[in-house]
């Protein structure tokens, strides 16, 4: 779990990278490398969940998102266990 502090003003700059920051995200997460994707209401955090071997390549996955050096601070956090109703099967409907 990947948790990120976003800049507290976005500048034309980080604004003009955001739609190549997206393609990148929507890349990942169609490649099943990025699990959850989730930025605050207030858009100061963020949270991305990666699957990868270790911390080290995790990092070094952060570290090509194009927004990565408007960053204020990435922390990762190895996960033991990771639980969520969409990786469950879909409830049965009998309808």
């Amino acid at each position: 779990m990947v948790s990120l502090r976003l800049p507290d003003a976005y500048d034309e700059e980080f604004i003009a990278l955001i739609p190549r920051h997206r393609d990148f995200i929507n890349r990942l997460l169609n490649e099943k490398i990025v699990e959850v994707y989730a930025i605050s209401s207030d858009r100061s955090r963020g949270w991305v969940t990666i699957n990868g071997d270790d911390a080290a390549a995790v990092q070094a996955l952060i570290e090509q998102f194009p927004l990565y050096r408007f960053l204020h601070s990435v922390e990762i956090d190895e996960l033991f266990i990771f639980d969520s109703t969409a990786s469950r099967f879909p409830h049965i409907s009998l309808n």
